[in-house]
Order: C-alpha cells, then structure tokens, then sequence
C-alpha cells in the first residue's frame, strides 16, 4: 500500500476567509462541495488544507485526510491492529470510498481512495 497524499482538515466556519488567507501564500482552490473547501498548491499539487464546517456523511471532522492506493487493504489491515474505526468503510457520492479512524494520539484520520 502506497500513500498518495496527507492533507490536514480544518474545522472551519470561515471557508472565504481561509481562501484569501492561505491565497497570499500561493495556494488556490482545487475542490468546493459547500461543506468541505481543499486549497492547492499550482506548483506542487499535492501540497493541499481542507477547511470543514462538518463533515457531510459522518459523525465527526476528521483531523487530516489520508489517501493511499488501496483502501480496502488499508481499512482490514487498521481493523486486524484492533484500532477504533470511528466512520464505516462506504463509497461517498463524490467519487471516493474511506473511512475513518482514530490515530494513538486521539485524532480522526479520514482514509480514502478516489475510485
């Protein structure tokens, strides 16, 4: 399993504000669901911060999101380690199947593949 990129989730009721601000550091909107913005980098893509008032599908805000290239394997090899699987592993409409867990310092870590 591969990961693919870590981008921390801001919980945040100041999507406007948070675009201008991170905008005079060079990053520019590459996502906006209404409820979850994901600000980019143009020069290295994968430098992204995600701004949440709440996460959509499920019952917490993840901390930071995860992508790796297999998630399934991803969520039986966290369920074998015994880890608390805080949101079920589904397939969002948005084009991306995760799931969350929580990390040994009690953050949410949202685990997810683009399908």
């Amino acid at each position: 399993m591969a990961v693919r990129r870590v981008v921390p989730n801001v919980q945040s009721e100041a999507a406007q504000e948070s675009r201008e601000f991170y905008g005079l550091l060079g990053f520019e909107e590459a996502m906006n669901h209404g409820w979850i913005m994901t600000l980019a980098s143009p020069s290295s893509p994968t430098a992204q911060i995600s701004f949440m008032a709440s996460d959509k599908t499920a019952p917490v805000t993840p901390d930071m999101s995860v992508e790796v290239d297999d998630v399934d394997a991803a969520y039986a090899a966290m369920r074998e380690s015994g880890a608390e699987i805080v949101h079920p592993l589904q397939d969002e409409e948005w084009g991306v199947r995760r799931f969350f867990v929580r990390d040994p310092n009690g953050r949410v870590v949202n685990v997810l593949g683009h399908r």
